[in-house]
């Protein structure tokens, strides 16, 4: 089965995200480098986006038309994309990551890593798209 059609055996899990750039390029950094750390890998690329995917889920980043319009998450509409990490390392690492680069920011740092009450890197893309990684709870000390 391609993995562009819907799966009736993962009905109810999403299929794909599709996000639109004012600075694709710029965009394109980022996400290039969050997703392949997430172990996404390319799928297509063309003059006006790129995606990615990670089995049977793919995101998808397209030039915006009107890259005058900026984005504003606490508008209507989406305020962020979370994804699932592997471990709190992984998110340290990404959290590492994101203080390195000139192209996002990362959130809350008064409370990271615990801002949404649990583990997790909360960021800003290029675009002030709102990223999370959540990691797995800890195992309990026996």
């Amino acid at each position: 089965m391609s993995r562009d059609h819907a799966d009736p055996a993962r009905a109810g899990g999403l299929h794909h995200v599709e996000l639109y750039a004012s600075d694709l390029e710029a965009s394109v950094a980022f996400w290039d480098w969050l997703l392949a750390e997430l172990g996404y890998e390319q799928k297509n690329e063309w003059g006006g986006g790129r995606s990615w995917i990670n089995g049977p889920t793919y995101l998808v980043l397209v030039r915006a038309d009107d890259a005058d319009q900026p984005f504003d998450r606490r508008a209507a509409g989406l305020n962020h994309l979370a994804f699932h990490g592997t471990s709190r390392e992984q998110v340290d690492r990404l959290t590492d990551g994101v203080r390195d680069r000139a192209d996002a920011t990362v959130l809350y740092e008064d409370r990271h890593p615990y801002a949404g009450g649990y583990y997790a890197l909360y960021c800003e893309d290029p675009e002030g798209i709102k990223v999370e990684v959540v990691a797995p709870d800890e195992p309990a000390d026996v």
